[in-house]
């Protein structure tokens, strides 16, 4: 068939959507993409989450702390910073598979040479930063996923409901006593949007909402990609030594080649 001047099969590909076009597309549909609705998960499932694991840690550390004027506050405080580990594991699982982001693992903990034995092994893990990183993320991690997951809920909340507005409004004059929802005044004596255009006003705002939607979300999961990536994550220092082992073992592999 022939398209522009050009001559063209029923079997040649078809050409490619142009960049413009593909990004409306990308826009209109964001609300119903997968992505979304993970990532909605994600900052929902991320309060109680969240709440548990900020729980266990001040619990582990104001017990550690009381009882430290007596040899049970060492394995107490170590078992709090073994659970925080846990805790960070469990969440760069949560992160791989709701968000599709890959954390690596931080360095395991390390106990010196010729040291062996539960007290090395607490030990190494007082002196690991990633155990303390943990421990921070649990705390940090509290007071944003609540911000986060109020933000959400409340967008995503008003826009469905101004959205679906005209399927709904019926309910404030036959269950409610008033002709619709009120933006201002006194009850009784205010302005509600009750007429033909009002409504579709709403809606349309709504719909605008709902667009917009999948992109704050988006932005608030890239919060929580930067704190596990600083905080859940290897350090820079550990980073550094890999990119040396593997030069090294480069080098070996060459020079016996």
């Amino acid at each position: 068939m022939t398209r522009m001047g050009l001559t063209t099969s029923a079997y040649d590909p078809p050409l490619p959507e142009p960049a413009g076009r593909a990004r409306v597309t990308r826009m209109l549909l964001a609300p119903v993409s997968p992505r979304t609705w993970l990532e909605l998960l994600h900052v929902l499932t991320g309060l109680p989450v969240a709440v548990v694991t900020f729980c266990f840690t001040v619990t582990m550390l104001a017990t550690g702390a009381g009882l430290l004027v007596t040899f049970l506050g060492v394995p107490v405080l170590a078992a709090g910073l073994a659970g925080c580990r846990a805790l960070g594991s469990m969440e760069r699982t949560r992160a791989r598979v709701l968000l599709d982001f890959h954390v690596d693992p931080p360095e395991p903990v390390r106990t010196l040479q010729r040291k062996q034995g539960m007290l090395a092994w607490v030990g190494a893990l007082f002196r690991s930063g990633t155990s303390w990183r943990s421990l921070l993320y649990t705390v940090l991690h509290f007071p944003w996923s609540v911000a986060a997951f109020t933000v959400t809920v409340a967008f995503w909340s008003t826009s469905w409901a101004l959205l679906t507005y005209p399927l709904w409004f019926w309910t404030f004059p036959d269950h409610l006593d008033q002709p619709g929802i009120q933006l201002s005044g006194r009850p009784g004596d205010g302005w509600y949007l009750d007429s033909a255009p009002e409504i579709a006003g709403a809606s349309a705002l709504g719909l605008l909402l709902v667009l917009l939607c999948p992109w704050v979300v988006r932005a608030l999961t890239q919060v929580d990609r930067l704190m596990l990536v600083g905080l859940l994550g290897p350090s820079k220092l550990a980073h550094r030594v890999a990119e040396l082992e593997s030069d090294r073992g480069a080098v070996v592999d060459t020079a016996a080649a």
